[in-house]
């Protein structure tokens, strides 16, 4: 980056000339920055992809929505249970369809193929967006900025933990960064006609246009990502940037009348085909209504129907971003001290592709955090923020005196210098303490024994309703640790080496080797938290009852014309009909995002009240009931002669008359006998 502000600014060179200083480190070399960058996500992504099987709520909802569409033909429609699932766009959906067709599993019992199937699009999203942070780094802030940039996004709390269900907002925040890029590609002078480019396009298509054009092509693609918050987010920068940074005298370079054309001709078609086809839901509301208005304008107000969302109090929502931005919050501190310090030196710069993307980094990520602290939200929805964050971050790490590089003269130095080192200070009594609590939690839980059912462990607090993605984590309990010991160690040893290590080397002044420590700690950290992940499975994930159900189906147990029913809303055991890839009856189930679909005339008949379960118990088929924890003690008084045929976590699955054997594992005979035996 230096070298890049001297080139441009001779009068600033007497004062930024760098001096020799012990310690110095070559920048990395390309090839070994790839190599970390797919080290890491080979560790920490692609490891993890196997396991835990799909998770129920939104994980497996959505992975039904895309089943759905590989076996209907549907493209346009999304379906959940046969019934209109109309509140995402379709391009998650198209790519989970091709993997599942790719990858997907041939039987209802195997949870590890669909897992991998369904979640493999989401790494490679997370791949490609730290390859498209280390692209733009490199050019906008140098080659180091660009490896830390990568691994800083690969090791980030917040990255890994909503890469772990189904949902859009890593493939939005990968198309939304590409738009970011081609749009300061498209406005650089050495992108504008007549500069070099490939010789094999000619003199016809510059690579202005090329740069124009896919900056339409992404920004499209989002819209048929996560909708149109993407064009808020978008052209609220765009309007905000280009007359702050002088640029919009080039708008011409933006192609904006056949890129608008582009953009409708790829998104519009979609959205003109879902009206047409979903029409005469509730109150003669159709796809337009429920798309446009409810899902957008009416979600942001919060009168969204139905109420099923929450949102975080407001300190809470800011304070959050250090935890998912974990380790690499910590220096954030030392960062905008740095940048507040050389902000005269990049505003004297010249217009560049340098000080242009500090500008438009800025303005994106206070957009979408004002936004979002305005909207309901859930505690990913600024994902799209962390790459722009992390980015800037990585550019004021390689500018601050205590990282490896050229320094700037001066008394600022060691000020600067002691505000780093103080964030591996923070760092490393962080480190001890988080050590220290999983070490007097493996003491304490020593003599407790070991119970796989981690889920019947937890308390039921309920925070927010579970309406907020982290409402499980409040239901921790001392017994629970027990089942947690494996990451627990692997945790503490990481934390009580990793920091420490990260200090002595920064205090050796060997500070780019440091960093990487402290990387290859959240790294390890993150593994030991999907192998926890992995134990909360049998709470989490319904896997378990399918795979029992579709056992007994092959003991001739139960008939191929048994009902199988879920107890309250699908999402509770939405695993459930996914892994048995058929359609399931719900028991008062006709609420959240089954409640607009299934007011359609033409709506599947899969929706019972209490009272006509109750009607129908013993009759007629065989039927299966999965209950939620959530239900348990009313389906209990509901159908109190109810057979139990599993348990877990509080979770449990019924039928309404004996089976045609016991099997071995569980023990039916004595359940046969009395139908309460085994219940809580």
């Amino acid at each position: 980056m230096l070298e890049f502000v001297l080139a441009h600014s001779p009068a600033l060179a007497p004062r930024l000339e760098p001096i020799p200083r012990r310690g110095f480190q070559p920048k990395p070399q390309r090839r070994t920055a790839l190599l970390w960058i797919l080290a890491l996500w080979l560790a920490i992504f692609f490891a993890s992809l196997f396991t835990p099987p799909l998770l129920d709520d939104a994980d497996a909802t959505h992975a039904q929505a895309a089943q759905a569409m590989l076996q209907s033909g549907d493209w346009v429609t999304l379906h959940v249970d046969g019934v209109r699932y109309l509140e995402k766009p379709p391009l998650p959906y198209w790519i989970a369809a091709l993997s599942l067709r790719a990858f997907g599993p041939r039987s209802a019992s195997t949870g590890y193929a669909a897992a991998f199937a369904i979640h493999l699009p989401l790494a490679l999203a997370v791949l490609a967006l730290a390859l498209l942070g280390y692209a733009w780094a490199r050019r906008a802030f140098g080659e180091r900025a660009a490896l830390y940039t990568a691994i800083f996004l690969l090791t980030s709390a917040g990255v890994f933990l909503f890469t772990r269900i189904f949902i859009p907002d890593a493939l939005l925040s990968l198309l939304l960064a590409l738009a970011l890029y081609c749009l300061l590609r498209a406005l650089d002078p050495m992108t504008a006609p007549g500069a070099p480019g490939p010789s094999h396009l000619g003199t016809r298509v510059p690579r202005i246009s090329i740069y124009a054009y896919a900056l339409w092509t992404a920004l499209a693609l989002a819209v048929l990502a996560k909708g149109l918050v993407a064009l808020v987010f978008f052209f609220g920068t765009a309007a905000i940037f280009l007359p702050l940074s002088g640029e919009l005298r080039h708008w011409r370079r933006l192609r904006p009348f056949t890129g608008v054309l582009l953009l409708l001709a790829i998104a519009a078609p979609w959205h003109i085909l879902a009206g047409l086809r979903n029409t005469g839901g509730a109150n003669g509301h159709g796809f337009f209504w429920f798309y446009f208005i409810n899902e957008h304008l009416l979600r942001f107000l919060a009168r969204r129907i139905p109420r099923d969302y929450n949102k975080l109090p407001f300190a809470l929502y800011w304070s959050l971003h250090l935890v998912w931005l974990f380790p690499w919050s910590l220096f954030a501190p030392a960062a905008l001290l740095t940048a507040w310090r050389s902000r005269r030196e990049l505003l004297a710069l010249p217009t560049s592709f340098t000080r242009d993307t500090v500008l438009l980094l800025t303005i994106f990520s206070t957009l979408v955090l004002v936004f979002f602290s305005l909207s309901t939200n859930q505690e990913y929805y600024t994902f799209p923020v962390y790459l722009p964050l992390l980015m800037l971050l990585s550019a004021s790490v390689t500018k601050n005196p205590g990282a490896p590089g050229p320094s700037h003269l001066g008394t600022r130095v060691r000020r600067d210098a002691r505000t780093f080192t103080a964030s591996f200070a923070a760092f490393t009594l962080l480190g001890l303490s988080i050590a220290i609590a999983l070490a007097c939690g493996l003491w304490t839980s020593r003599q407790l024994p070991y119970n796989p059912d981690i889920g019947a462990l937890l308390a039921r607090r309920g925070v927010g309703d579970y309406t907020l993605s982290m409402s499980h984590f409040f239901d921790l309990t001392g017994p629970s640790f027990a089942a947690l010991r494996l990451p627990a160690i692997v945790a503490a040893l990481i934390f009580a080496i990793g920091p420490a290590l990260a200090w002595t080397l920064h205090a050796r002044r060997r500070t780019h080797a440091a960093l990487l420590t402290v990387a290859l700690t959240s790294a390890t950290f993150l593994v030991a938290a999907h192998i926890a992940l992995a134990r909360f499975a049998p709470m989490l994930s319904s896997q378990d009852f399918a795979a029992q159900i579709v056992s007994l189906e092959q003991q001739n147990a139960i008939a191929p014309d048994t009902q199988i029913l879920l107890f309250g809303d699908q999402a509770y055991g939405s695993s459930i009909p996914f892994y048995l890839n058929r359609r399931v009856l719900l028991v008062d189930g006709r609420s959240t995002s089954m409640l607009f679909g299934s007011s359609f005339p033409d709506a599947p008949p899969v929706f019972l009240t209490s009272q006509q379960l109750l009607a129908q118990w013993g009759h007629g088929p065989r039927k299966i009931l999965f209950v939620p924890a959530e239900r348990r003690t009313e389906a209990d008084h509901l159908l109190p002669n109810a057979i139990l045929l599993a348990e877990t976590s509080g979770k449990a699955l019924f039928t309404d008359r004996p089976l045609k054997l016991a099997t071995g594992n569980w023990q039916l005979k004595a359940e046969e006998q009395n139908p309460q035996a085994g219940r809580p």
